[in-house]
């Protein structure tokens, strides 16, 4: 061999073009199945709305996103539950609703036993509120998990169930009575300058992720939703993880429509109609999967700030109510996409 041939072996293969674009490509598949479009979309929003507005960055507005936002998370993290073990909840709305006027229905009734009982009426809303929405997952529960009903017609069952029993119970009148009390500690104090439902909000992110990633249920939940047959096989209980998903939902949903009642000061029969939409959307286009066992607690929250900054962004370029709801069901449209996308990565990246 010359010493021309010898210079040519010992060069390295240069990386042409199509090397260049394998590793940006594989790049992009690792950041969209770890993170999905969220991160992409949430500074995107933050970028976009803060120059069209300059009110979208302004100290108050932000607040108000934050004091919003809560009461979404809370919703959101419900709905991630039921989403986890391959299940959904389309009655969160109603299940607000309902716990609403229940809540208002307690406080006020104790209230007007003796009008100075006023800790009693506050703990009585609130147990009420917490017992109303325990129970509707309760009834979720059994009916997907013992009778085998599909969780979308199980939940879409129990929305009209709900909505009926609010309407009812309530005469289709906001209900009054509840202390003033109620709704300053549940609602309008500021506490170091935080928005009192962000604390609970955050209070709750915190109780969760213990749930979910330092307890049994929280392993089983995830196990269930990845592979119920695998799961029973290994000797968990599913259908109790079912039932106990779908209660533990309901009743973070119920403390989400207690403090929405408190912000209102009434029980509204009407209250969290939109609360279905927002919630599904946040969680999915924060890589919660439709297949189950797939997400993370501190992508669902910020789905549910994502969300929130897209409405009173919206809100604040006037922008007409019925496009709003155009933008988030395609919202909900592209995270679902985006999800297909995301199993089929994962599957590619499974070993054989």
């Amino acid at each position: 061999m010359s010493r021309a041939d010898e210079t040519v072996a010992a060069t390295p293969p240069r990386r042409g073009a199509s090397g260049g674009m394998k590793t940006v490509t594989g790049a992009i598949t690792h950041f969209l199945v770890g993170h999905g479009i969220l991160p992409v979309a949430l500074l995107a929003a933050i970028v976009g709305f803060g120059l069209a507005e300059p009110r979208f960055l302004g100290y108050e507005n932000l607040f108000n996103i934050a004091r919003n936002a809560s009461y979404l998370v809370i919703i959101c993290i419900g709905q991630m539950i039921t989403l986890l073990v391959r299940g959904i909840d389309m009655s969160v709305g109603s299940t607000v609703a309902l716990v609403s006027v229940v809540t208002a229905l307690a406080g006020s009734a104790v209230l007007a036993a003796d009008p100075g009982a006023v800790p009693l009426a506050i703990a009585a809303a609130l147990l009420a509120g917490l017992a109303a929405g325990a129970l509707t997952g309760l009834a979720n529960g059994i009916g997907v998990a013992i009778f085998n009903v599909s969780p979308f017609i199980m939940t879409v069952g129990m929305l009209s169930v709900l909505s009926g029993i609010a309407l009812t119970i309530s005469g289709g009148m906001p209900v009054y009575g509840l202390p003033d009390a109620f709704g300053r500690f549940f609602a309008y104090a500021a506490p170091f300058g935080l928005p009192v439902p962000m604390l609970f909000a955050l209070g709750l992110c915190l109780v969760m992720a213990y749930v979910l990633y330092h307890t049994p249920l929280g392993v089983r939940i995830y196990a269930v939703g990845g592979n119920r047959v695998a799961s029973h096989l290994a000797g968990i209980n599913t259908r109790l993880t079912l039932v106990l998903a779908y209660v533990l939902c309901s009743t973070i949903v119920g403390f989400g429509a207690v403090l929405l009642t408190a912000r209102v000061a009434t029980g509204e029969a009407t209250l969290g109609g939109t609360l279905v939409l927002e919630s599904i959307t946040a969680v999915v286009i924060a890589g919660v999967s439709f297949f189950g066992g797939i997400g993370r607690l501190s992508h669902a929250a910020l789905g549910a700030v994502f969300v929130t900054m897209m409405t009173n962004g919206m809100n604040l370029l006037r922008v007409d109510s019925y496009v709003q709801q155009i933008v988030l069901g395609l919202l909900l449209i592209l995270a679902v996409i985006i999800d297909q996308i995301r199993g089929r990565l994962l599957q590619q990246q499974i070993p054989e």
